[in-house]
C-alpha cells in the first residue's frame, strides 16, 4: 500500500478545523444577525460581550411582545432600584439615547417582567414566534385560587409564571391577576415532576417563592438603554411593596372539614351579623387605609379567617391589631368623621392602649396595640371597674396579605403560632363561652392603673 503523504494528511486537518470554525462563526452570526434583532451596537460604557448580550435579548424579547399587542411591564427590583436613582433625569429625556447601557446591562442571570392576565389573550402563535426567534420557553401554571371555595376545591390550572431563554439569558414573565379585593395576586412558582431543574436557575428568581399580592399598577412609559418599556409609575414604591407582598389564602379545605364537624349557623341572626361584621371590617380598612396606618386581622377576627375562612357569628366584634409605632393621634377623629363614635379608650400610647368604636346597638370594632419586647410581642387590656391591667403575650410575628370578606387585609403570617397563643392548642374546637381576663392562653395579670390616672387611662362613652 503506497505510503500516505504527511503533508497531505497535515493539509486535511488543516482544513477540516478552518471548516469548524467557520461553521461556528457562521452560527453565531445567525443568532445575532440583523433580521433577529440583535446586532450589537457600539456604544461606550458596556461592560462586556456578555452584558451587551443580555440588552440584545431583553430588546428581541420586547420587539416580540410588541408584536403580538402583549403589554408587558418591568418589573425587575434590580433595574428599578437603578433607575430610580436616575428617574427624574429618565422622566425628562424624549428619546432615551444613552451613551452606554447602564440598566439592562447590569450582571444578572435574568430580568423580570409583569403580564396582566386580562389584557392578553393566551395565543399559540407568540411561542411559535418566540421558538423561530431562538428562545426556549417553560410555561409554569397551577390551580386557580379565585374559584376555590366551600362548594368547590376544584380550581382549573391558569399559567402563573412563563420563563423564556436566549443563549446564557432568560426572561422571566409574572402573570399577575385581578382578586376581588381590588387588587392584583401572583401566584407561587412551583415545578412539577417533569420540568428541568437546570433550565434557569430557578432559585435566584424574585418572584414565585410565595404568592403576592399587589395594588393595582400604575404604569409610566420610559426610553430606557434605547428601549422603549412601561415601568411602575413609582420605582421605589413598587420595590418597598414587594418586601411586604407575601401572600396566604384562606384555607378552604380545613374549613370545609371544620364545618363538618361543627355545622355552620345559618340562623337569620347569624346571617345579620356577618352582613354588618362585613361592612364594618370594610370601613374599618378604608379608614386606616386613608391614614397610611398598618393593620391586621387580630383575636376572634383572625381566628374565623384561619379557621373557617369566615366570621364566627357569636363573636359580636370585629378585632383589628397595630403595631403601637404605627399609631397616629389622627385615629379617633377619623373613625368618627367616619360615622363610628369611640365606646372606650383605655390605657396610654405608652402602655396598653385600646380603642373600641361602635354605633348604637351595631358591631364593634376593637382595636388592640401591640408592643414589643425582645423576645415576644405584647398588647393589653383594662377592666373599667377595678383599673387592673392585663397583658397578651404573642411570639414575634410579621405580616401578610390575604383576601377575607371580598378585602385585602393582613393577617400574621405566623398565624399558627399567632392563634395557637392565643386560643391555645384546641383552637380548632369552638368556645362560645369566652372571659377576656380569663379564659386567651397567654392573657397574665400585669398590675392596676394608679387611681390618679384613671380620668386618662379608663375612659368610657
Amino acid at each position: 500500500m503506497q505510503r500516505i503523504n504527511k503533508n497531505v494528511v497535515l493539509a486535511l486537518l488543516t482544513l477540516t478545523s478552518s471548516v469548524f470554525l467557520l461553521f461556528q462563526l457562521y452560527y453565531y452570526k445567525y443568532y445575532l444577525s440583523p433580521k433577529n434583532g440583535t446586532v450589537f451596537s457600539k456604544r461606550k460604557g458596556s461592560r462586556s460581550g456578555q452584558d451587551r448580550a443580555q440588552w440584545h435579548v431583553i430588546k428581541k424579547f420586547l420587539g416580540l411582545v410588541s408584536s403580538h399587542n402583549v403589554p408587558v411591564y418591568l418589573i425587575d427590583p434590580l433595574v428599578l432600584g437603578l433607575i430610580h436613582k436616575d428617574f427624574e433625569q429618565l422622566s425628562s429625556s424624549s428619546d432615551g439615547v444613552s451613551p452606554e447601557c447602564k440598566y439592562f446591562c447590569a450582571p444578572r442571570d435574568f430580568t423580570t417582567f409583569a403580564l396582566l392576565d386580562k389584557t392578553w389573550k393566551h395565543e399559540v402563535s407568540l411561542f411559535r414566534a418566540a421558538e423561530k426567534m431562538g428562545f426556549q420557553w417553560l410555561k409554569i401554571q397551577n390551580k386557580d385560587p379565585r374559584l376555590e371555595g366551600m362548594d368547590d376545591l376544584s380550581g382549573t390550572e391558569i399559567p402563573f409564571h412563563y420563563i423564556f431563554k436566549l443563549a446564557a439569558h432568560a426572561i422571566h414573565l409574572v402573570v399577575f391577576y385581578e382578586r376581588s379585593g381590588n387588587y392584583v395576586w401572583h401566584g407561587p412558582l412551583r415545578l412539577k415532576q417533569h420540568v428541568d431543574r437546570k433550565f434557569v436557575p430557578f432559585r435566584k428568581l424574585h418572584f414565585g417563592r410565595y404568592p403576592g399580592a399587589y395594588n393595582k399598577p400604575e404604569l409610566q412609559l420610559l426610553f430606557i438603554d434605547d428601549v422603549k418599556v412601561q415601568i411602575p409609575k413609582n420605582p421605589s414604591e413598587f420595590i418597598e411593596e414587594m418586601s411586604h407582598s407575601r401572600f396566604l389564602e384562606c384555607r378552604y379545605r380545613e374549613a370545609r372539614a371544620f364545618f363538618q364537624l361543627y355545622p355552620d349557623d345559618a340562623s337569620l341572626d347569624a346571617m345579620v351579623f356577618r352582613k354588618k361584621a362585613k361592612t364594618l371590617l370594610h370601613l374599618a380598612a378604608l379608614t386606616l387605609n386613608n391614614l397610611g396606618v398598618r393593620f391586621w386581622l387580630s383575636s376572634g377576627t383572625c381566628l374565623g379567617w384561619y379557621r373557617q375562612c369566615s366570621i364566627i357569628p357569636y363573636s359580636r366584634d370585629v378585632d383589628l391589631g397595630i403595631f403601637i409605632q404605627d399609631y397616629k393621634s389622627d385615629i379617633i377623629p377619623a373613625f368618627q368623621k367616619a360615622g363610628l363614635p369611640l365606646k372606650h379608650k383605655f390605657g396610654k400610647v405608652e402602655d396598653s392602649l385600646e380603642l373600641s368604636f361602635q354605633r348604637e346597638d351595631d358591631v364593634k370594632l376593637d382595636i388592640f396595640f401591640f408592643y414589643e419586647e425582645d423576645d415576644h410581642m405584647w398588647n393589653g387590656g383594662t377592666q373599667a371597674k377595678s383599673g387592673k391591667k392585663f397583658k397578651y403575650l404573642f411570639p414575634k410575628f410579621t405580616l401578610c396579605w390575604t383576601e377575607f370578606v371580598e378585602l385585602k387585609v393582613h393577617v400574621p403570617c405566623e398565624t399558627v403560632q399567632y392563634v395557637e397563643a392565643n386560643y391555645g392548642k384546641d383552637w380548632k374546637v369552638p368556645v362560645k363561652m369566652w372571659d377576656w381576663k380569663s379564659s386567651p392562653s397567654n392573657v397574665q395579670y400585669n398590675g392596676m392603673w394608679p387611681v390618679d390616672e384613671w380620668d386618662d387611662v379608663i375612659q368610657v362613652f
